[in-house]
This record gives C-alpha cells, sequence and structure tokens, in this order.
C-alpha cells in the first residue's frame, strides 16, 4: 500500500474566505515504510497573512513572494498524490484548501477526493484516546516521538512528526525521518531472518535431597491440617 503523510499551512483558517495554502508537505510511505520520497513547497499565495496564522507558522508574505504560485506545482502534486491513501491531521481542513486551490485552476475540475482516498488521523486519536487531547504535540509526547525541532509550525516538518505518531497508533515502527530508516527498513528485500540455533546440550536434571523431601513433606502436613485435609499437594 502506498500512503502519503500530508500537511499544509496556510494564510487564514477559511479557505471559503479566500485564504490560501502557503506550504504543502508531503512524505511517502510503501508497505509502511518510508521511501526517502517528498513533496515540499512553499508557495506564494498572492494575499496577506493573517496574523493569528503568522503566529502559528512565523512565515511573512516577503519571504514568500519569490516562491512559486500554486498553479505552477500542482501537476507535480497531483502525480504525487495519485492513487495513495492520504493521511491527514484534521483532514476535512486541509482537503478543503486543496480543493479550493484545485478549483482555481483552469480545465478540468481536480478533487482531492478524485486523486485518492483520504484518512483523518485526529479522528483515529479521538477514537483511541477519547476524551483527552490529540493535537500532535500531545501524540507526540504520547507515543515518544522526538518533536524538540517544532518550535512553529512547518508542513515538512509536522507530515515527518504525524508519519511517525500514525505508524506508532497503528501498531507500526516509528522511525520516519527523512535520510533515516528503522532496522526493519534498512533490510535488503531480499534478506531472511535467521533462524536461531540454539547449541545441543544434556538436559540438566536437579533432584531434591531427602533433607529438602522431608521437610516438603512436613510442609504439606501443615497446610492439611490448617486447611482440614483439602491440601491438593499430598499424594501427588
Amino acid at each position: 500500500m502506498r500512503q502519503v503523510i500530508l500537511d499544509t499551512e496556510t494564510t487564514g483558517l477559511e479557505a471559503a474566505q479566500n485564504h490560501r495554502i502557503i506550504e504543502i508537505g508531503c512524505v511517502e510511505l510503501v508497505g509502511r515504510r518510508p521511501t526517502g520520497r517528498h513533496f515540499h513547497y512553499y508557495l506564494n499565495p498572492e494575499r496577506d497573512i493573517d496574523e493569528g496564522a503568522l503566529a502559528v507558522h512565523g512565515i511573512t508574505r516577503a519571504r514568500l513572494e519569490p516562491e512559486p504560485k500554486f498553479a505552477q506545482i500542482a501537476a507535480q502534486l497531483v502525480e504525487f498524490l495519485r492513487g495513495a491513501e492520504l493521511i491527514i491531521h484534521n483532514a476535512a481542513f486541509d482537503v478543503a484548501f486543496l480543493d479550493a486551490e484545485f478549483a482555481r485552476l483552469p480545465g478540468e475540475p481536480v478533487t482531492v477526493a478524485s486523486l485518492c482516498t483520504v484518512a483523518d488521523s485526529l479522528a483515529l486519536a479521538r477514537q483511541l484516546h477519547p476524551g483527552q487531547r490529540n493535537g500532535l504535540d500531545a501524540l507526540c509526547k504520547r507515543y515518544n516521538v522526538d518533536n524538540a525541532a517544532r518550535q512553529l509550525h512547518g508542513a515538512l516538518l509536522d507530515a515527518q512528526l504525524l508519519g511517525e505518531v500514525y505508524l506508532a497508533m497503528t501498531g507500526g515502527q516509528v522511525s520516519l525521518r527523512l535520510g533515516e530508516s528503522s532496522s526493519s527498513a534498512s533490510r535488503e528485500e531480499g534478506d531472511a531472518a535467521l533462524p536461531l540455533v540454539r547449541p545441543l546440550a544434556a538436559l540438566l536434571v536437579v533432584t531434591a535431597t531427602p533433607e529438602e523431601e522431608l521437610a516438603h513433606q512436613a510442609f504439606l502436613e501443615l497446610i492439611a491440617k490448617s486447611s482440614k485435609g483439602r491440601c491438593l499437594w499430598q499424594g501427588l
């Protein structure tokens, strides 16, 4: 199975109010293993960034002026997402922004649903941990995923962290750092685990001494007396 962990940063909270994506980060998994492939762009939103959003990600409009516009990277993004299962934290938010960006493009309309399936890791976390905090930082702490580098939100970093959290939540390995691989992922495809071979040796049998047998019988008699004859071990 091919999965893509996706995260975005935006100019604000409402796609319906013409807010735009300013950063998109994706990390690819195949068979629950990181392939090392990722998709990452900063984007020129062609509009101002809300103060609240700026406080979250720290990305200014001036920083984004030289970056490409969404239309310039859309074809690459479509090919990266096509046929995958998308893993997104609070999927409705990111999907709404992606669909709004696709809707601005000329030609045949594209939607996320037409390209791939979507799994919401926030919904999964709420199912596994009802009544608890299930933001990305809280999940990193719960699953011992190192998020020390996350001083501000960033799409690629958050996609990496979410990938590790998702694998931990669903019972897999948790190493997903770019340029890193887990011990299981570092094996070549043709490698096989070697069987454990124990050296042949005679079985060592230790028997009780006469003194130990007498002490044992005395103890059983004590149990029988205190339990009014209900000692299960007598006569065995």
